[in-house]
């Protein structure tokens, strides 16, 4: 029951039932202990189901005549950005032009974290190297990418958590921090299905990004669009960022990522970036001295197997038929051992990898440790914002793609024992009938439980 943005636990429990359900709960717990269970739930990797789907690939390799469409011989050196065929179904996906597109190898993390690189060292489009500036800052929508906040940290970036909504970032707060503060250059964004709130930005909040002021002449967004084709039901479109910043006259502001690899293969597969055309010339002089070319090959057996932009997205609803039964049942889990105890949160995504769980404020890492005592492991605590330092102590990142469903499902039912667990004790320690949860995260207005 929510009053005055409150939630109150266990309500209509006394003491006395407060205390025989933990002692039930210690020993549910103790069982799952002694089953010696190895249950991975750590990353958000795709499943051999999944990978299975893209088998088929590989056997067009024996009549490939290894020839692009413009006569390029992919076994040879050349076309450091990849070739044409490939480029145009990201085109098609990302809706930009073809020259707006430079390819990569299977890494769109790879992709990222050059483009910071080249900002330190060389200096991005009309932008001054940042290594002669005295201090970088990005802004970091929270709970949000380990990985983006970890390339931050490598490169002494200081990063600002700003709360994630609803709708996307607190705008509010971007825009105000943005116009104040010079030395603020960039932020990290999963637009869509976002990592870890599968929250999708608004339009609102697309064209606020692309229009607002901002006192650093070469801040840039970094718009990881790592699952726009990963729906789970029907498909959600997000504004194109890249043609609103043109329209509001700041072209150069946006750079674009996403890859193959949760598509085909995470090991061998095909990573992209998109960005104004300008942007793109500037960032291939770079790349043309730091490699002679990418996989063409890849390439070029990626671009056969999909043939366009329908067949990656007719290719995506083979994954959701897999992927969408995990998600329910973690839901139902969920329902079934937490509902109406008002001890957690949970997101119900409609596309993506993950979801958001949140737990009491101060329980988060007990629960994670709990639960790798009992052989489930979770992403760690705090991982879904800066420095890994949840500053309330209650997200956590459930990733159910990779588990068989018989694995997940026990996994799920070991980490509801350890969420009563951990929140019945601090109950019950701290002597108090009730404690309360705040709800600081709308994120979770419209989908908790």
């Amino acid at each position: 029951m929510w009053r005055n943005g409150m939630m109150k636990q266990y309500e209509g429990f006394t003491w006395e039932q407060l205390v025989e359900r933990k002692k039930k709960v210690e020993r549910k717990y103790e069982i799952y202990k002694n089953k010696n269970f190895n249950l991975d739930m750590s990353r958000g990797k795709p499943c051999v189901e999944q990978l299975n789907l893209s088998n088929e690939m590989y056997k067009l390799g024996a009549s490939l005549d290894f020839i692009s469409e413009d006569g390029v011989d992919c076994r040879n050196y050349g076309l450091v950005d990849g070739i044409v065929e490939m480029k145009r179904i990201f085109a098609q996906i990302l809706g930009v032009s073809e020259e707006e597109i430079i390819l990569g190898d299977s890494s769109s993390l790879s992709l990222m974290y050059g483009t910071i690189e080249k900002a330190f060292i060389h200096g991005l489009y009309n932008c001054e190297p940042w290594k002669n500036l005295k201090k970088i800052k990005f802004l970091c929508p929270s709970p949000g990418y380990d990985r983006h906040f970890a390339i931050c940290e490598l490169f002494g970036i200081e990063m600002i958590t700003v709360p994630m909504k609803e709708d996307g970032p607190d705008m509010d707060m971007v825009e105000k921090l943005v116009a104040e503060d010079e030395s603020i250059k960039g932020i990290w964004c999963t637009p869509i299905y976002s990592n870890p709130t599968g929250v999708t930005y608004s339009d609102e909040v697309v064209r606020r990004f692309a229009t607002m002021k901002t006192k650093a002449n070469d801040f840039k967004i970094f718009w990881d669009v790592a699952y726009i084709v990963h729906h789970l039901y029907e498909e959600q479109k997000l504004l194109n960022i890249l043609d609103e910043c043109k329209k509001a006259g700041n072209p150069d502001r946006v750079f674009i990522y996403i890859s193959t690899s949760k598509i085909t293969f995470p090991g061998a597969g095909v990573a992209a970036m998109a960005c104004s055309v300008d942007n793109a010339r500037h960032l291939r002089k770079l790349i043309s001295i730091q490699t002679i070319g990418p996989n063409k090959i890849n390439h070029l057996l990626h671009a056969r197997f999909f043939r366009n932009a329908d067949g990656v997205k007719a290719h995506m609803r083979k994954h959701a038929e897999i992927l969408r039964p995990k998600f329910e049942l973690v839901n139902s889990i969920f329902e079934k051992n937490l509902g109406g105890l008002n001890i957690a949160q949970w997101t119900k995504p409609k596309g993506g990898y993950f979801i958001s769980l949140d737990v009491p404020e101060g329980c988060a890492m007990e629960i994670v440790t709990k639960a790798q005592e009992a052989g489930v492991k979770l992403t760690p605590a705090g991982a879904t914002f800066p420095y890994g330092k949840d500053p309330y102590d209650k997200n956590i990142r459930i990733a159910p793609t990779y588990p068989p469903v018989e694995e997940l499902e026990q996994a799920m039912e070991i980490l509801c024992t350890c969420i009563e667990l951990v929140v019945l004790d601090k109950i019950l320690s701290d002597g108090k009938d009730s404690i309360s949860i705040s709800s600081q995260s709308p994120v979770f207005a419209a989908t908790s439980h």
